[in-house]
């Protein structure tokens, strides 16, 4: 069985898809199982359903407004350059009302059901293609992985949205009874998952670099320190899994390809722009089709 396995990575993932599209068109290669966390779990689908060139154009025309319901930031543009700073007006109306975030993803959750239709979900039913995401559940503290086949189309739909919600900044959400939140915190990559499936050969899309020290500019404020925080808290858990598969992989002779991110796309993943995300997605395209033609790590 071949998996395609995708990370989490906000906005990044529009890089992801590039190299999907490469692999899947230009390639013609056949997954049985698509898996992902966070922008992973947004992509695999619709990926799944062969809808690559609808992937492509909601990756491409996303904005903030798509996202948030209740922004927990403010993002200026200077000289193609982007800032951030906490909307602290809108943290203090979120605090007033009694939520647990900074700021909430309604928008998010209406793009999905928008963007995922029933007619994909029964299409993937129907092929008996494998859709796996991960969820964080903070009560119990465990990974869930929620299978497409398991789920009616409203209950997947809605783990979708669970498993991109980057909290604080995101939706905290409450099922069952239980706080759930991004698949990213407890399962960046899942790797595990499709292995415990039963693939045997897998494509995995990583973004963030290989194997490159990363020196940031020091925190700005409160704010800044956060997301440093939680991203060096995501990258030692993507280094972690990424070595707990290849481990995995040479126990049972599976077989692994993975594909990173050249460089930092960038520093705030939540930052939705267009023709940013227009550029990362060419550019993930063109890198993998790069790999294949000097063969760089591209046979297995």
């Amino acid at each position: 069985m071949r998996a395609l396995v995708i990370s989490g990575g906000g906005s990044k993932g529009a890089y992801a898809g590039g190299v999907a599209e490469y692999l899947i068109k230009e390639r013609g290669i056949h997954y049985d199982m698509f898996t992902g966390s966070s922008t992973g779990a947004l992509l695999a689908p619709l990926l799944a359903a062969g809808e690559i060139d609808h992937a492509r154009e909601v990756y491409t025309n996303v904005t903030q407004k798509d996202i948030f319901s209740a922004h927990p930031f403010i993002i200026k543009k200077k000289d193609g350059i982007y800032k951030s700073r906490i909307n602290h007006f809108g943290v203090i109306k979120m605090f007033m009302k009694g939520k647990k975030t900074f700021g909430e993803s309604f928008a998010l959750r209406d793009l999905i059901k928008r963007t995922f239709t029933e007619d994909h979900y029964n299409r993937i039913r129907k092929a008996g293609t494998r859709v796996v995401i991960a969820v964080s559940n903070f009560s119990c503290n465990v990974v869930e992985h929620k299978y497409l086949r398991d789920c009616t189309y409203n209950e997947f739909a809605e783990w979708i949205w669970i498993s991109a919600n980057f909290v604080p900044f995101m939706s905290l959400v409450i099922k069952d009874g239980q706080e759930y939140a991004d698949g990213g915190f407890g399962s960046f990559i899942p790797i595990q998952e499709a292995i415990d499936a039963g693939a045997t050969e897998m494509d995995v899309i990583i973004l963030t670099p290989r194997n490159k020290v990363i020196k940031k500019i020091p925190s700005r404020n409160a704010f800044s320190l956060l997301m440093s925080s939680l991203d060096f808290m995501l990258s030692q858990i993507a280094r972690d899994e990424k070595y707990i598969g290849l481990l995995e992989s040479l126990h049972h002779k599976i077989k692994i390809r993975y594909f990173h991110t050249p460089r930092v796309l960038t520093d705030n993943s939540l930052c939705f722009d267009p023709e940013q995300m227009k550029h990362w997605w060419e550019e993930g395209k063109a890198f993998a089709r790069k790999r294949f033609e000097n063969r760089i790590g591209v046979s297995f």
